[in-house]
């Protein structure tokens, strides 16, 4: 088949794959235990940070009592200032979120902890780790890519769950040391389209869905089926149901950062030729 056509079906599995995604029990658990912490203010989000660098999710005692996690001991809360509002003459407490036609009067410190300082059962997810091995050493010439562009990888243990990141300032990628080698060139794969494609970033959940679509073409052209990960990484941050529409929007950046990966990986059978040019 031809290199071309092989993409395009690649990228079709993907969308087919996302779509399917946002139709299962699975889907509709994630979004009733992501419905249960609040969308934080600005203010709150460095007051967050302040306290806790490595915060990731945030939340009351009772609310992670109702997730089954319970707070460990000795842990210090974090403090945030939550809105009083009223409708009429009687004040209540509100979360961090919109007031609508409501009243603020005041704010009054509230004690969250993030997820970290809590034990219980993992949270529902639709984005799932690769386990499994790296036989062929793709992870090896993936850092050969990132050099031909002039990007360093450095092996970084992070705290919160996260898998990598790309900083274009200093032109460094790092991976998460501790995951398996199936993921850690996944993620690479994913930090390298970032270093293709983002160096000035608009939107970043169309850069995500961009980087991650990217990483899962490099992926199966490696032999790596990262479809437990990406379906659910792009449905994350497409935040609805039109997953499967923003691949396919997005999908010439997409084919475009690809191409380029595999094409500095190897030349010979696994190549994706660029489109050519209409004269």
């Amino acid at each position: 088949m031809p290199a071309v056509s092989r993409r395009d079906e690649v990228l079709q599995q993907l969308a087919d794959g996302v779509s399917r995604l946002t139709t299962t029990d699975e889907w509709q658990r994630y979004l009733d235990c992501q419905s249960r912490f609040h969308s934080y203010s600005f203010g709150n989000a460095i007051l967050i940070a302040a306290q806790r660098r490595d915060a990731t999710k945030v939340a009351g005692f009772h609310t992670w009592q109702k997730l089954n996690r319970v707070v460990k001991k000795s842990e210090k809360a974090l403090w945030i200032l939550a809105p009083m509002v009223s409708k009429g003459s009687e004040p209540v407490q509100s979360s961090d979120t919109q007031t609508d036609d409501r009243h603020v009067w005041g704010f009054k410190p509230v004690p969250v902890f993030d997820i970290s300082q809590t034990d219980g059962p993992e949270l529902p997810t639709v984005c799932h780790q690769l386990e499994g091995d790296d036989p062929t050493g793709r992870y090896g010439d993936l850092l050969n890519v990132a050099a031909s562009i002039g990007f360093t990888v450095n092996d970084h243990q992070f705290a919160g769950g996260t898998n990598g990141d790309c900083n274009h300032r200093s032109k460094r990628i790092r991976v998460e040391s501790r995951n398996s080698p199936a993921q850690r060139v996944k993620t690479l794969a994913h930090e390298l389209a970032h270093a293709i494609l983002h160096e000035d970033v608009s939107e970043l959940s169309v850069a995500e869905i961009e980087a991650e679509s990217t990483a899962y073409v490099v992926c199966q052209f490696l032999g790596i089926d990262a479809s437990d990960y990406s379906f659910g990484y792009v449905v994350t941050w497409a935040g609805d149901n039109q997953g499967s529409t923003r691949v396919r929007s997005a999908g010439q950046r997409i084919q475009t950062a690809s191409a380029s990966i595999i094409k500095a990986l190897d030349n010979g059978a696994n190549e994706i030729r660029p489109e050519p040019t209409q004269p």
